[in-house]
């Protein structure tokens, strides 16, 4: 004997309405953060990988200046502060 076809739509629906409720509940449990929090959090983004490269700027050119080398040390250590300035924001973003 096969099973009736009336049974599925019933089934589907009722799987629909369950899945419908828990992602309802979900969604009152842990709602989403505010525009602003996401705005701040942007803004957070954008200085945890400013601020090194601008360090990696300073410094290279003091000692770009001490040593006069021209942009020797400068160059590579705007690559590193940008490198470490990804690297931070990367760690922020995917924190548990």
């Amino acid at each position: 004997m096969t099973p009736s076809n009336t049974d599925k739509p019933v089934d589907r629906l009722a799987d629909a309405a369950r899945k419908a409720a828990e992602s309802a509940k979900e969604g009152r449990d842990n709602p989403e953060p505010s525009l602003g929090t996401r705005l701040g959090q942007i803004g957070i983004l954008g200085w945890t990988i400013i601020v090194p490269t601008l360090i990696g700027v300073l410094i290279g050119r003091w000692l770009d200046r001490i040593f006069e080398t021209g942009v020797f040390f400068t160059a590579p250590l705007i690559m590193i502060g940008a490198a470490f300035g990804l690297w931070s924001a990367w760690k922020w973003m995917n924190r548990a």
